[in-house]
């Protein structure tokens, strides 16, 4: 594969102390600054004060789907139909595995800054789902825990001989959530990428919102700020994060 050219990710610093990190990725098409309004909503509030947020870019990449012209992607997709079968079908693995590399250096550059592995969070919408659940079941470090919205699991066929031995993130929390009427990303995959994360023993929940498509909501991003509070509570002035 040809290198990529990447543009530095989209970052929100914590506003407090910055005790964790959340990295949270962009589907098909978008940028990292598709999501900054709801990062910028959730800082807000001011519940996530010592939460640094990094909004990647994907790289512009040729898309089968998209008649081979390029747009961001962490991976190509041949088909955009939401049926699950042509959404396996000719898996881009070269592509996954580069995004997969790229993620996994996100998440060391935040260990090496001084963050601790369990009090980082990543997370994403559709395509950015899909990588987020994927890397972050194959980080070798245990993980706060995944955000996956509208996505899928990749790779399903042989993802369990993917994952690095020991198995760091079997019991990290993964917040899966979907709409019951996308057409894009099928909901019934979004499901079955459950059941298969729930068979093979992950600690995964997922809930449906009805009326969405593919698309987030204002209960969806709120349950998302819920997910990452439980995940990664204040510490304070006084309490340091232990690597």
């Amino acid at each position: 594969m040809a290198s990529l050219i990447r543009q530095p990710p989209l970052l929100f610093p914590a506003t407090a102390r910055h005790t964790a990190t959340v990295i949270f990725i962009h589907g098909l098409g978008d940028t990292g600054h598709g999501w900054a309004s709801a990062v910028e909503n959730w800082r807000r509030r001011q519940r996530l004060d010592e939460v640094k947020f990094i909004l990647p870019h994907a790289p512009q990449i040729p898309i089968t789907c998209n008649w081979g012209m390029k747009m961001p992607g962490w991976y190509d997709i041949h088909t955009i139909d939401g049926n699950a079968e042509s959404l396996r079908k000719n898996e881009d693995e070269a592509g996954i595995l580069v995004s997969q590399a790229y993620l996994h250096g996100l998440i060391q550059k935040e260990i090496d800054a001084g963050i601790p592995a369990d009090r980082i969070v990543i997370g994403g919408f559709s395509q950015g789902g899909a990588m987020s659940m994927f890397a972050g079941l194959t980080s070798k470090v245990k993980l706060a825990g995944i955000v996956a919205l509208s996505s899928y699991l990749l790779l399903s066929l042989k993802f369990a001989e993917l994952v690095p031995k020991p198995q760091v993130n079997q019991d990290t929390p993964i917040f899966m959530a979907h709409g019951d009427s996308d057409q894009v990303v099928n909901t019934q995959l979004g499901k079955k990428s459950y059941e298969l994360l729930k068979e093979m023993g992950y600690k995964a929940t997922l809930k449906i919102y009805p009326d969405m498509g593919h698309s987030a909501c204002v209960e969806e991003l709120d349950d998302v700020e819920a997910f990452l509070r439980e995940r990664l509570p204040a510490l304070g002035k006084g309490e340091k994060p232990e690597l």
